[in-house]
């Protein structure tokens, strides 16, 4: 659920419109960089997690660059990497990569927790994603905004070599959206090449905006507790939903904002339709994720709201079989 203003404790006399913005507003960069448990230095601010992927990668690859990225995978980052001009090759998540990468390879990309399963990425899977990137003179770029759902358990790959590229923000697990506070953790060469590759596309972002992220910072473990208050139950009451639905199957995450259903019979773009029409309620098509046979549901919402809608659901998959 978005996080209200009230929320941060912020007065209208505390915000200004204009402020310092050369690589960044200092007190966010500091405040980023403690987040992540790296220098400054490291830290490249950045309109949400979607403008970061956009800076990282048109930093990291050229025309031409072979680009592994993984499969399923949210439909931006493919699109991104097709818009760059990059030679895309996919992989599954669960596939050793020894004979995937190649001298050609510049970039690997994940995302972690996955979008949209939000399955996580083990510290020892990265690794060998870092030692294959390494040998092949590559780099790992990983979208990690919904790692920050995993709150004081999370840690960033950067910190497993200087191979990774990290992207977050505080939108998914934090309900900040409005915000756009999102961030690229790099080794600090990177990360000026990106500062002026920002420079071209967004050389100031609203300086309000910088000001209340700084104040979300200093709040973040509230708004955990905040967030997790709609999304522990609406975990549970996603477990028990699906002891009595046969219609759908599914590995539930231990961590994240979002699952990703997959229907026994029948296709989710039918599904979609039918809820929508007729129940007013929505899910992702899984055809926006290359698997049409899935659809993705958020655990993010409302606990009421939410269990109304898994009774929805149901009502429409009976319908359907």
């Amino acid at each position: 659920m978005p996080c209200l203003l009230a929320e941060l404790d912020a007065h209208i006399e505390d915000l200004e419109i204009n402020g310092p913005g050369l690589n960044g507003y200092p007190p966010l960069q500091e405040a980023i960089a403690a987040h992540c448990g790296v220098p400054a230095g490291c830290v490249v601010a950045a309109s949400g997690t979607s403008t970061a992927n956009f800076i990282a990668m048109a930093a990291l690859i050229k025309p031409g660059d072979e680009v592994l990225i993984e499969q399923p995978v949210y439909d931006p980052l493919l699109a991104l990497a097709h818009y760059l001009g990059a030679n895309v090759r996919r992989f599954p998540r669960d596939r050793d990569l020894r004979d995937v990468v190649s001298g050609r390879t510049k970039v690997i990309v994940v995302t972690n927790l996955h979008n949209p399963t939000c399955q996580r990425l083990t510290e020892e899977q990265l690794t060998d994603l870092g030692g294959f990137a390494k040998d092949a003179g590559a780099s790992v770029l990983v979208d990690e905004v919904y790692l920050e759902c995993m709150y004081e358990k999370r840690r960033s790959a950067f910190h497993l070599g200087d191979d990774f590229v990290c992207t977050g923000s505080l939108t998914k697990a934090y309900g900040l959206g409005g915000l756009r506070c999102g961030w690229i953790i790099a080794r600090p060469d990177l990360a000026e090449r990106m500062w002026r590759l920002k420079d071209l596309i967004e050389p100031s972002v609203p300086h309000p905006a910088e000001q209340l992220s700084v104040m979300a910072f200093a709040k973040l473990d509230r708004l955990a507790r905040r967030a997790k208050a709609f999304i522990d139950p609406n975990r549970a009451l996603l477990v028990q939903f699906l002891r009595s639905c046969p219609y759908i199957e599914l590995e539930v995450p231990e961590n994240g904002t979002c699952v990703f259903p997959r229907i026994m019979s029948g296709g989710a773009d039918r599904l979609f339709e039918l809820l929508h029409d007729r129940y007013d309620t929505d899910v992702v098509p899984g055809r926006f994720f290359e698997m049409p046979g899935h659809f993705r549901i958020g655990l993010g919402g409302d606990n009421e709201v939410f269990a109304a809608g898994l009774q929805r659901v149901n009502t429409a998959l009976e319908a359907m079989m």
